[in-house]
């Protein structure tokens, strides 16, 4: 008989890939989140819909016999979100409640192994200045200085998962995400992410108009397809490294150019209007030598291919809204 995992947080974006993947490679998978996945992105042999923030839920879904537990579950969202400082009380209790319990439960009923997702916002704001030159290696995480209220909760989380581990037993895998992106993910309501906000403005804008990119467009990421960071969640499980590592690209790239190519790929002819708006640090990019180093792999995709197949994907998101918003005579 294969191997049983939960993936916490199944009813988001990578959370539905992992299921994906996890059964593709012969698991029995428990997908467990506040909702089902919006785009239908779940073959999950069991979905249970309950509030992780409730010790009583994570009690009920974690069962013993379970392998293998890949936490992605948290509050969360695009700068837009996290930024503005409106919804930091939310974000860092709810996450936390969300890690507590499920280490809890793990823990009460001996689950071998678990997978934890931290975050780049993790990253001190001083090493993260300058946009072409930011220092984001695994060891730069101390003195810590994260640039919000979700840094903080992640670099928080990733000790209470180290302490589990020292005290505990339990085997922690953690991996610090670099703006994981492609289809099938939220792309409109507030909490999209970077690439599919700027896909969905492509997509919205009319031939010959113009879209806005919230500062100068100079801050600089980088962004990673979501079929290599489950290539990497996987390896790093697999292996004897407890992390925390990096997963993302080392293809850094500047919004505004970011921005050209997601026009480029369209087909439109349309031109950029920086605005105000929150941005987050100023430069920001993977460095992957630990991730080499520890995991003998990196990735190797493309930003311009995972580009394509995610404004495909939301291009046609956004020609389905809005034949439903139309009236019909």
């Amino acid at each position: 008989m294969g191997k049983k995992a939960i993936v916490m947080g199944a009813g988001g974006f990578i959370g539905g890939h992992l299921v994906n993947r996890l059964k593709k490679e012969g698991y029995w998978v428990r997908g467990v989140d506040l909702k089902r996945n919006e785009f239908g992105n779940d073959s999950a042999d069991d979905f249970v819909v309950g509030d992780l923030r409730d010790p009583r839920f994570c009690d009920f879904v974690v069962e013993q016999g379970i392998d293998e537990v890949y936490q992605l579950a948290a509050d969360m969202g695009g700068a837009g979100y996290i930024f503005t400082g409106e919804h930091d009380a939310d974000v860092m209790r709810n996450s936390v409640l969300c890690n507590v319990n499920t280490l809890e439960a793990c823990k009460n009923n001996r689950v071998d192994k678990i997978f934890y997702s931290s975050s780049a916002c993790i990253y001190p704001l001083y090493n993260q200045l300058d946009p072409d030159n930011p220092k984001c290696a695994e060891d730069s995480a101390y003195p810590a200085a994260p640039d919000s209220e979700y840094g903080w909760e992640k670099l928080f989380s990733e000790r209470l998962y180290l302490s589990y581990q020292r005290n505990y037993g339990i085997k922690v895998r953690i991996a610090r995400f670099h703006n994981i992106f492609g289809p099938q993910g939220t792309w409109t309501g507030g909490k999209e992410k970077a690439p599919a906000a700027m896909c969905r403005k492509v997509a919205e804008a009319r031939d010959g108009s113009q879209i806005e990119v919230w500062g100068d467009g100079l801050q600089t990421r980088s962004f990673l397809y979501i079929s290599e960071c489950l290539e990497a969640v996987r390896k790093l499980v697999e292996s004897d490294f407890s992390g925390p590592v990096n997963i993302g690209s080392e293809e850094m790239i500047a919004i505004n150019d970011f921005a050209k190519m997601a026009i480029e790929i369209s087909g439109k002819k349309l031109t950029i209007k920086n605005i105000q708006g929150p941005t987050g640090v100023r430069g920001r990019n993977s460095d992957n030598h630990l991730l080499r180093e520890k995991i003998g792999w990196a990735p190797t995709q493309p930003l311009k291919k995972g580009m394509i197949e995610t404004y495909q994907w939301i291009s046609s998101q956004v020609s389905e809204a809005s034949k439903k918003t139309v009236p019909v005579s």
